[in-house]
């Protein structure tokens, strides 16, 4: 029997409880967990050879030469943001729990308007629309760095009966081949709650890694948050 097949499950579990009480005497939390998952996972695939010396990013999003607005896929669409006819549908979107913490998503704990969010040149949002027409939510890039090929992504489904059922991650794999192909990005990063576990994990398999944690951020009805800064880097990308 080689030594592959000799690991048992009963094995992963008791090498995984012994890590668990080391880290926990170190002080490890949730974050730091996540952080040593992907670095392991790093490891075991450029051991095996699996990702041919490419990041998880490259990976996922190789396989687009070019993307422009509008993009459109079996299920929905992304087209640009038109600051004339789409003022109203994003005040609506933003006026609910989940459009305030939109513009709080950020690493000050300032709220952005929604004046400086559509007029700033360096931000960039497109609309997420049904096959029918239907506009539903946001993708965007703020505080697009151009020198440094770097921008911050937020993205929010508007219409809340469709909310969980997909779109953003969806849209959000669209907006980031958009990110690298067109605008050149070789890093993309976000902050989400620390306490949302499931953005969290959507993120991930989007590619994301955590760099690091921003204790007591955000304020959101005087209770504060933890705030997890997640990046996504492009090593192919053009090296400046």
């Amino acid at each position: 029997m080689s030594i592959k097949n000799a690991i048992t499950d009963a094995t992963i579990e008791a090498l995984s409880r012994n890590f668990f009480k080391e880290a926990a005497s170190y002080g490890f939390r949730y974050e730091h967990y996540l952080k040593f998952v992907n670095t392991l996972l790093d490891q075991a695939l450029n051991v095996n050879g699996i990702i041919d010396n490419k990041t998880v990013s490259d990976v996922l999003y190789a396989e687009v030469s070019e993307l422009k607005l509008p993009i459109n896929s079996a299920k929905f669409g992304i087209r640009e943001y038109d600051k004339k006819t789409d003022f109203n549908l994003l005040k609506k979107w933003l006026e609910d729990d989940y459009g305030k913490y939109f513009l709080y998503s950020t690493m000050t704990s300032t709220e952005i308007s929604v004046e400086k969010l559509i007029h700033d040149p360096k931000n960039f949002i497109g609309v997420i629309i049904l096959p029918d027409g239907e506009e539903i939510g946001l993708m965007a890039y703020l505080n697009w760095d151009k020198s440094q090929k770097k921008a911050e992504l937020r993205k929010i489904i508007g219409n809340p009966s469709l909310r969980g059922k997909g779109y953003g991650k969806e849209a959000t794999r669209l907006w980031i081949s958009y990110g690298k192909n067109t605008l050149k990005l070789r890093k993309i990063y976000l902050y989400t709650l620390e306490t949302n576990l499931r953005n969290i994990k959507l993120n991930e398999e989007l590619g994301f890694k955590v760099e690091g944690i921003l204790r007591n951020e955000i304020l959101i009805d005087k209770v504060s948050h933890d705030v997890l800064r997640m990046g996504l880097v492009f090593e192919s990308s053009p090296k400046i």
